[in-house]
């Protein structure tokens, strides 16, 4: 400590005002030790804002009796900052018993879900062995089928998928039954075949496998791709995505007679009034793209035209 210069009075009062300073913080050292000790069993965020106002309390009461002050101030600045101490601690009980009264209500709340009672447990041992129906708690007399139902929604999605697995099976069965189909290789004149395929074939490997059966005999289909030939049945081109299934199953017609027929009858054209349409099918033409463009504008190819699902021909005609 630096010397002090001044009358003898002066010195002894300094130095008994340094040793009650040093008493004091000594003090306030020691109160704050115990409440830190008195706090670290849960509360660690809420000690760190009070230690912190903990802290900036001791650093106020320090600066303020920084050098020689009377024992007047020493003691009101001593008062203060106890003051400051007493309300951290009162703002902390408070805190405190608000934290304790919540945690008291959450453990009511969750001991009030459990159940201690000894034949409570047995009587839950034994329903999970042995299962129960639950008991339904609506009026039986009202009519509830209109309201939402899981257990009804699942019933009938199992239902719906299982008719949806039997609906497919079958169709794909009916794909693969096999039906004859007659058709003639036009290139001016007709030379007629017979060829059998499954229902789910589609226009395009139909034309394929005709093609093979007919190049031995017509060289010039050796060169030739299925996707350069068409087949024409009842006077319409039908797409090469179609199926025989697709036809059957919509009940297809063209404008001389229906597709779904692949057999030959009599031609609606030598009997009658050719204006009426009758249930008869005619052999379906297949010829190559080259010799439809060379002769699209003479009958009978003038009178082809791409199937339409979307259109009807309700009445036969030649023009």
């Amino acid at each position: 400590m630096a010397h002090y210069k001044g009358s003898v009075g002066d010195g002894n009062r300094a130095s008994k005002l340094a040793r009650e300073r040093e008493a004091q913080k000594l003090e306030f050292n020691r109160l704050k030790k115990a409440i830190e000790d008195e706090n670290k069993g849960g509360l660690r965020s809420m000690d760190k804002s009070f230690t912190t106002h903990s802290t900036a309390v001791e650093d106020r009461f320090k600066k303020s009796t920084v050098g020689l002050v009377s024992a007047k101030d020493f003691k009101m600045k001593r008062q203060l900052a106890a003051q400051a101490l007493e309300n951290e601690q009162r703002i902390r009980e408070r805190a405190m018993k608000k934290i304790r009264k919540k945690r008291k209500k959450e453990r009511k709340k969750a001991l009030a879900s459990l159940s201690f009672d000894v034949d409570e447990e047995e009587a839950e041992v034994t329903s999970k062995n042995s299962p129960t129906k639950k008991k339904s708690k609506k009026c039986p007399f009202v009519d509830t089928s209109f309201l939402p139902d899981k257990t009804r929604e699942d019933e009938e999605q199992k239902l719906r998928d299982k008719l949806k697995q039997e609906w497919q099976s079958k169709q794909d069965q009916m794909k693969k039954e096999v039906i004859e189909v007659t058709y003639s290789y036009w290139d001016g004149t007709g030379h007629r075949r017979m060829i059998q395929v499954p229902k789910g074939l589609t226009i395009v490997k139909f034309l394929e496998r005709c093609r093979r059966d007919l190049c031995d005999e017509f060289h010039e289909l050796r060169g030739v791709s299925p996707e350069n030939l068409m087949y024409i049945k009842e006077d319409v081109i039908i797409p090469h995505t179609y199926t025989f299934y697709d036809l059957i199953i919509s009940k297809a017609r063209g404008k001389s007679g229906p597709l779904f027929h692949f057999d030959v009858h009599d031609d609606v054209r030598l009997v009658q009034d050719s204006r009426i349409e009758k249930d008869e099918s005619h052999a379906g033409k297949i010829i190559t793209r080259a010799y439809y463009e060379r002769n699209q504008h003479i009958f009978p190819v003038n009178r082809w035209e791409v199937y339409d699902p979307n259109k009807k021909y309700e009445k036969y005609t030649i023009r």
